[in-house]
């Protein structure tokens, strides 16, 4: 009867072949192509700034932190529209116009945490920036007796520590991939020019409240991409909530697909 005793040569390649044939396994069982889109495409703490999705659907939000005067000329077209968007709301406007977030949110729309003082996050400590955050909260839960979920940092400024301290007070991150500027003095045929042309599948629209031009614009842009077949929703239905990540660009995809 013959042993045959392996070389240490022969047992390094078998545990090479081994190897191989469990990353295989684990490739296929994990997603394939995808496992690797989300090693190699994906960069930590970044905001959601727009969402993978077969569907046509957008989200329409405002960044609210000027004074009162066209909030009721975009409720109204948002209601002749039949569309709900999203209010990114600053807690000093809170204390301003607690009647005007009333109304926000009587008529369905979605409030989103903008901090309390517009202040650059990249500046401030780690417990500042949840003060901040939980502050314009506590500020607009008196008032519509609803906690915030979604926080968009001012001016777009963020960093890891950042996006790593609104996730721990249970915030969902939120940026936006469309931005016809409307805070500048353009025409509403600009606005409407960048927002039209711009949007995509899951994309999420940034606008404000400072302009009449934004609301002439508001109308146009609802209907022409109604005409392009798109659904307008709020963030927190365009999101996913979990099984996601969040590719280079910003663009939240999901991993189960």
């Amino acid at each position: 009867m013959k042993i045959f005793i392996l070389s240490k040569e022969k047992i390094k390649n078998i545990g090479v072949v081994f190897l191989i044939v469990c990353i295989a396994v684990l490739f296929k069982l994990s997603g394939g192509y995808k496992l690797i889109d989300v090693f190699l495409n994906s960069k930590a703490d970044l905001p959601i700034y727009s969402v993978e999705t077969k569907e046509k659907r957008v989200a329409l939000t405002f960044d609210i932190g000027w004074g009162d005067e066209y909030i009721p000329s975009i409720l109204k077209v948002l209601d002749d529209n039949n569309v709900k968007a999203t209010f990114f709301i600053l807690g000093t406007w809170v204390d301003k116009y607690p009647n005007r977030v009333k109304e926000i949110d009587t008529k369905g729309h979605e409030i989103g945490n903008h901090s309390n003082n517009h202040i650059y996050f990249t500046r401030l400590t780690k417990s500042k920036i949840k003060e901040e955050v939980f502050t314009a909260s506590s500020k607009i839960k008196k008032i519509t007796g609803k906690e915030t979920k979604l926080m968009r940092v001012p001016y777009g400024d963020y960093n890891s520590e950042v996006i790593k301290a609104i996730e721990e007070t249970g915030h969902y991150c939120i940026q936006w991939d469309v931005d016809p500027i409307d805070w500048r003095t353009i025409s509403h045929q600009q606005i409407e020019k960048t927002v039209i042309s711009k949007t995509r599948n899951g994309s999420i629209i940034l606008l404000h409240n400072s302009s009449m031009e934004t609301v002439k614009a508001l109308d146009t842009i609802i209907k022409e991409l109604k005409n392009k077949g798109y659904e307008f929703v709020k963030v927190s239905d365009l999101i996913y909530k979990d099984n996601y990540y969040i590719d280079f660009t910003g663009r939240q995809k999901p991993l189960n697909e």
